[in-house]
């Protein structure tokens, strides 16, 4: 057989010029799904909403460890007179903690709550910037969740189950929406600080189609693993190994016509196009001067606050949901020395990356959501020493803040009882804020489905609700 070009392979398939190295970054799982969307062309292809959305692409920046809404965004003058106290013996008994036993005192908030905006959202003092954008807030502070523990509750955040090999939400977006951008995955995963106990499985496409699965971005010259030519091989080496690599798919492809196969093809073309893009996409040097000193951003300086920016330039590129991981949140002693350290890493650049989506007419169209996998209590976790007490877990009333995406802005929604502990009005469970969420998208999170293993699964499971109060 006479060898084949390239251009003259994927000439004769109708597709591009074949992007491969996703392929393996992505995991390339085989399911009758992937094959009968292959067969059809492009299984990242634009695809129609259920109906007309509010959103069109996500960011969510998932704080691993819990962050304690009594001391940012739930403000408890009543915990604060009886700081110290042990807790009502009606309120834990019969109740599990992680690491809480017997009955407690309660653990007032030291911090200073102001109302802000017109809408009179009210903030913790840890928060000055954000708590300038109270008429942008949606705020929910009745959120609640089913398990105690980490991996659990960050497992059921990420994929609406507390067991691992469930689609995140990410992943579940992409393969109901397809991809808007030929040049970078339309899933992308950033981290920093301490990484959450799930994992990877935070972004993993489960049981669909490995195509859409979160693709993890690093600072530095090569964002992706595996992207860049290996060490000592030119341009001429990495196309001629390509050229070979399309060839032999191709006789594959024609030998078996497995689908899957010019899929894999199809995916070559993507890393191929990313070496290009990639680089240029985390060079932040082409910002302005103005733009990095608003989010904090400095000079190769990898942190949140660049992550943040990143996450910006993504979306402004196409990509659909970009996903930040941040650790550091679990607070179980130290409270009050390591909290405002946390608390003055993502204030400026949250708030800096909401006001840089307005003023590129962004932020109508992208959902950035702000949230942990749970709570913490209101009783002390350790020792009276004020210095060294923390919180512990708290999976039944706990807030999340959020902005944009065709949500209403300056709202609180829902309350929490005089102390913190439990929800009084409008609970949210995390299904809940999952089904709305995709509601935002445009997507029925009920008719959202994928066939594994004998039925129809979704990102709610046989739950969920949206919350139609807080949309705009």
């Amino acid at each position: 057989m006479p060898p084949i070009s390239r251009r003259e392979i994927l000439a004769d398939m109708g597709l591009s010029i074949g992007g491969m190295a996703l392929g393996s970054l992505w995991g390339g799982q085989t399911s009758q799904a992937a094959t009968d969307s292959a067969s059809r062309g492009n299984p990242l292809a634009p695809k129609p909403p259920h109906f007309a959305p509010r959103a069109k692409s996500v960011i969510l920046l998932f704080a691993s460890g819990g962050v304690s809404s009594l001391d940012l965004f739930d403000p408890k003058p009543k915990l604060n007179q009886h700081d110290g106290q042990p807790v009502p013996a009606e309120l834990v008994e019969g109740q599990r903690f992680a690491f809480i036993q017997g009955r407690p005192n309660l653990l007032g908030s030291p911090y200073r709550f102001q109302r802000h905006g017109q809408c009179g959202m009210e903030f913790s003092q840890l928060l000055p910037n954000l708590a300038t954008l109270a008429d942008k807030t949606t705020l929910i502070r009745s959120v609640h969740t089913d398990n105690v523990n980490h991996t659990p509750a960050q497992l059921m955040f990420a994929t609406g189950h507390e067991f691992a090999g469930r689609p995140s939400m990410g992943a579940w977006t992409v393969y109901a929406l397809g991809s808007e951008t030929a040049d970078l995955p339309a899933f992308v995963h950033l981290t920093s600080g301490l990484q959450g106990t799930a994992g990877s499985h935070h972004t993993s496409s489960g049981f669909l189609p490995g195509v859409y699965q979160g693709v993890a971005f690093r600072s530095g010259p090569n964002p992706v693993f595996y992207l860049a030519d290996p060490m000592g091989m030119g341009r001429a080496d990495r196309q001629a190994t390509i050229d070979s690599i399309v060839s032999l798919n191709r006789e594959r492809l024609a030998a078996v016509g497995d689908p899957e196969i010019a899929t894999r093809i199809a995916q070559y073309e993507m890393a191929f196009r990313m070496q290009q893009t990639a680089p240029e996409l985390i060079d932040l040097s082409h910002e302005s001067k103005s733009t990095l000193a608003m989010y904090g951003v400095e000079p190769d300086k990898p942190s949140l606050a660049s992550n943040l920016l990143l996450a910006r330039r993504l979306v402004e590129r196409g990509v659909r949901f970009v996903q930040l991981s941040d650790g550091g949140w679990d607070h179980h002693s130290k409270i009050f020395s390591e909290l405002p350290e946390k608390c003055l890493a993502v204030d400026r650049p949250l708030a800096a990356l909401v006001k840089d989506l307005e003023q590129r007419g962004l932020l109508d169209e992208t959902l950035v959501i702000w949230a942990g996998e749970f709570g913490r209590t209101p009783m002390l976790e350790g020792q009276a020493d004020k210095k060294l007490v923390g919180r512990d877990h708290h999976k039944d009333a706990f807030s999340i803040w959020m902005a944009g995406g065709g949500l209403k802005p300056g709202l609180t929604y829902g309350a929490t009882c005089e102390l913190g502990y439990r929800i009084t009005e409008e609970p949210v469970h995390v299904h809940d804020l999952q089904a709305t969420v995709l509601h935002l998208l445009g997507l029925s999170h009920e008719r959202l489905t994928y066939r594994h293993q004998g039925r129809d699964f979704r990102l709610t499971d046989v739950y969920g609700r949206v919350v139609h109060d807080v949309l705009a």
